[in-house]
């Protein structure tokens, strides 16, 4: 538990909210960060475009109570989401950032766990977790999404596919400037960023636990299957390849999978995630087992 005289890095909370999302949503995300048992020098919502006047009450809610460390940065029309975090990326003045989405809820010391790895290995520029996977539908949780933990693990997971959960990671803001931010595309920013700060030597590692809490309803899993977030899918990939940092089988195999899952029924496509999480589930309790 951290105390007071602990030396951590302080750390700024990035996150970006649009009109769809839920209030009670927002209103939970920022209440999870805002109570990290090591809490953030301050926290920037960016406001992608116009707000509803429900979510606009709650953002003014936590400016008002925690005015020394809340700073909401406003856009005037829906940009997207990787137009929205670079924005955010200017107004963050923490060394290290840490990213959450609006829509899902952080273990209270999940923020601690991340700063005091970059504590401990300075060299470190982005640093993950694992995400305990809640089906809001079923209202329970189904599973953990693992990711590999080690820098070698990391950025050979990362030829095929992100090798973070995107909610979870922590980032040295100085390097995420020095590789131009996230690219503005239509989905899949996060893992073309990720593989832009791996190319450009960035140290990585996960923390095998799963410290944020990642919600997920049946209307994501059919926007998973879409045709539009497969051509994202395999776009990315593509230019991913054309960077270099991954071979032709790399892509075709990943793209092959998720061409697969759009044309077969949503169910097999939720069958399949969860099959993956619950795996995930598995091998943290073996492991604790053998502990």
């Amino acid at each position: 538990m951290w105390q007071e005289g602990d030396k951590l890095p302080p750390y700024t909370v990035l996150m970006s909210v649009y009109d769809r999302e839920l209030p009670e949503n927002l209103n939970n995300s920022l209440e999870s960060m805002i109570m990290q048992t090591y809490p953030p020098a301050e926290v920037v919502l960016v406001c992608d475009g116009a707000l509803t006047c429900e979510l606009n009450i709650i953002a003014k809610s936590f400016e008002s109570e925690y005015r020394n460390k809340f700073r909401i940065v406003r856009i005037d029309e829906h940009v997207g989401a990787a137009a929205a975090l670079n924005e955010g990326i200017k107004a963050c003045s923490s060394p290290y950032i840490v990213r959450m989405d609006s829509d899902d809820v952080s273990y209270p010391d999940r923020c601690e766990k991340q700063m005091r790895m970059f504590a401990e290995k300075p060299g470190l520029d982005m640093v993950g977790t694992f995400a305990e996977v809640y089906d809001k539908t079923e209202s329970r949780t189904v599973g953990v999404k693992t990711m590999p933990t080690g820098d070698t693990k990391i950025r050979k997971y990362a030829k095929r596919r992100n090798p973070f959960c995107r909610q979870t990671l922590a980032f040295r803001k100085e390097k995420a400037i020095e590789v131009g931010g996230y690219a503005e595309l239509e989905e899949c920013e996060d893992y073309e960023f990720a593989v832009r700060m791996l190319a450009a030597g960035a140290k990585a590692k996960n923390i095998p636990e799963p410290l944020v809490r990642y919600n997920i309803s049946e209307e994501d899993y059919r926007k998973r299957k879409s045709f539009r977030s497969t051509k994202s899918f395999i776009r990315v990939r593509r230019m991913i390849r054309k960077s270099g940092y991954c071979s032709f089988f790399d892509v075709l195999v990943p793209s092959t999978v998720q061409l697969g899952l759009c044309i077969l029924p949503w169910k097999f496509t939720k069958r399949f995630y969860l099959g993956m999480r619950q795996r995930g589930e598995q091998k943290l309790y073996d492991k604790a087992e053998r502990e």
